[in-house]
């Protein structure tokens, strides 16, 4: 199993240096809007995880322009348009919709011909968000301990091997084996960073791996193109006609807490705010994305609010509505009263005796 769970993080790790650092050009500068902020309000039962976007009309969006990560100047921005983003919890889990525009691109078992998403999340206290945790080691130099603090929790779903409409990531035969945080269907993995250079899937790392780890999210995404809603298989690759205008989808979620203790998942707590981000990878022009080519919707860490659901129900409210009680009851004791007066009236002022009647009259 063991021999497994190495082989498989070799051949993801490949893949996810695939995304590689960012190699900024100059002195790196960011001016962040301070007000910015995504709310995860609590919503629970409304949001199945296919990646359709109905059954989030209800839920407010908060809209991103898509900078190039390494260079976020607006001459830069991605042409497509905005991104959306939108999250809730039901108090357990906590789901993420991403959606923005795109011409329908999709190339069987490619990933960088195809779009491709990411949630990064700040783990350790020092963690920044430009250079993925800024730990200062190199890629033969950083651990565990000379990098604490620096540690950046990432989701990472390409769609070369995912099917639209199915579900990916986590799953109970891979956790149960000790795949870590990689995903043998697809390729929606957990992943961990120091920086840039020092990245892995959950439960590896240079100081060995730990079968303990797991693969904690689950995704699906979609297409505005697509037609049928019955369900996609492999065989009906490429699903739907090249370059149709439209609208991807992209549908996460994940518990709030994890039974991590790796220092590798971000914990949500609700109530609290943890900083995130968001990166898109697109193959503009026809031609493969690369790794420190994609967007991102800041230039810092945004807050995520996971919000109570005590939040915005006013002592006011919980006052009325105890009134309202205190005052049914007392019409109810009123009436029963009232009613109690009018049976000993009556009982008073009926006859005193009763006629025999026999029974043969009956």
């Amino acid at each position: 199993m063991l021999s497994h769970f190495v082989l498989l993080s070799l051949a993801l790790i490949s893949t996810i240096r695939l995304v590689n650092s960012h190699e900024e050009k100059g002195e790196w500068s960011c001016n962040s809007p301070s007000h910015i902020r995504v709310n995860a309000e609590f919503r629970p039962g409304i949001v199945t995880l296919d990646g359709h976007a109905d059954d989030w009309k209800t839920i407010d969006g908060y809209e991103f322009s898509l900078l190039i990560a390494v260079d976020p100047d607006a001459e830069s921005e991605y042409r497509g348009g905005k991104m959306t983003v939108k999250s809730l919890h039901d108090g357990h889990d906590v789901f993420f919709l991403l959606q923005v525009d795109g011409e329908y691109v999709y190339s069987k078992g490619k990933n960088t011909e195809c779009p491709s998403v990411a949630l990064m999340f700040q783990i350790g206290e020092n963690a920044s968000y430009h250079r993925m945790g800024g730990c200062g080691e190199g890629p033969d130099t950083c651990t565990r301990k000379n990098c604490h603090g620096h540690e950046v929790d990432i989701m990472h779903f390409s769609l070369g091997t995912a099917i639209p409409g199915r579900l990916y990531g986590g799953n109970l035969v891979d956790n149960s084996l000790g795949y870590g945080g990689g995903d043998r269907s697809g390729h929606l993995v957990d992943v961990y960073a120091w920086n840039p250079h020092c990245r892995y899937l959950d439960g590896a790392g240079p100081s060995g791996n730990d079968s303990s780890a797991q693969n904690n999210w689950s995704g699906a995404w979609w297409h505005s193109s697509l037609t049928v809603h019955s369900g996609f298989v492999e065989e009906d690759s490429p699903y739907a006609d090249a370059n149709k205008k439209g609208t991807y989808n992209f549908e996460f979620s994940r518990p709030l807490r994890t039974m991590d203790r790796l220092q590798q998942d971000a914990q949500f707590a609700i109530g609290k705010s943890t900083n995130f981000s968001v990166a898109f990878w697109y193959p503009e022009n026809k031609k493969p994305w690369h790794g420190s080519g994609h967007y991102s919707i800041n230039c810092d860490w945004i807050p995520l609010n996971i919000v109570s659901g005590k939040t915005g129900a006013p002592k006011e409210a919980e006052s009325s509505s105890w009134n309202t009680v205190t005052v049914l009851s007392f019409l109810f004791s009123l009436a029963a009263f009232s009613t109690s007066i009018f049976v000993g009236y009556r009982a008073a002022t009926s006859p005193k005796t009763i006629p025999f009647t026999p029974m043969e009259t009956l």
